[in-house]
């Protein structure tokens, strides 16, 4: 074969060599669907640790505390309710931190949230307040909390600070604006926002009236139910 046309040759080789790896690549490329990074998202009070005013209400021995957002599902409403009796009884913060350190997590919590954490990252987000929380978050191996904060006079509870309105479901929102594919889990009416905002949301130790409410979420009694159910998804 002359020079030039084996020069010619070559060069059509070269060139069908590249036209067929850039068709496989566009081929692979549109089979592949992006892969985003996971989270989880958990609420705190009766998914890993127990309700803290109903912890209070029974050592002060007053009943109107055991309210919770099971039961009100206006928490602003809820809030101003449980600063009204505190007042009323003479409750001070200090005596509510007495309480609350004698807490340990829900049987299981700390096991679930250790082997959850082992597989994904995982952010706790509470209406729960800083001054309440610390000594569950040390237990719990100092988890990732997204909380409020309490208004404080004189070891007297005055008022408090929303970190933000809805924070459990704006914070889901904003994870999934950074590219997240957000798993959440709760137990009351005020977490169904931020189950009904992540990409998967499920129930756990939930009353049976927001499970009759909510059936769009999967809801679960036990932890290991909820991290299998999980894995499932991840």
């Amino acid at each position: 074969m002359p020079a030039d046309k084996e020069t010619d040759f070559g060069k059509s080789l070269i060139f069908f060599a590249i036209g067929a790896h850039a068709r496989h690549s566009d081929a692979f490329l549109k089979n592949c669907a992006p892969v985003k990074q996971s989270i989880v998202t958990l609420d705190m009070e009766g998914v890993l640790t127990p309700e803290i005013w109903i912890a209070v209400a029974e050592k002060t021995k007053i009943p109107e505390l055991r309210r919770t957002t099971r039961d009100e599902p206006d928490y602003d409403k809820l809030m101003h309710f449980r600063i009204g009796i505190l007042d009323q009884h003479g409750i001070k913060l200090s005596q509510i931190q007495e309480v609350i350190g004698t807490l340990k997590p829900l049987p299981g919590g700390k096991e679930f949230l250790d082997a959850l954490r082992s597989l994904v990252q995982v952010i706790i987000l509470s209406d729960t307040f800083e001054q309440f929380a610390q000594p569950l978050m040390k237990q719990l191996n100092w988890p990732t909390l997204f909380c409020h904060r309490l208004l404080v006079t004189n070891d007297r509870i005055t008022g408090y600070e929303l970190r933000q309105p809805n924070q459990k479901q704006k914070s889901v929102a904003a994870l999934k604006s950074l590219n997240y594919r957000v798993l959440a889990a709760g137990d009351s009416y005020n977490d169904t926002a931020m189950l009904g905002e992540a990409d998967t949301g499920f129930l756990i130790h939930a009353p049976e009236k927001v499970k009759l409410e909510f059936p769009q979420f999967k809801a679960v009694e036990s932890h290991a139910e909820l991290l299998k159910l999980i894995k499932g998804v991840l």
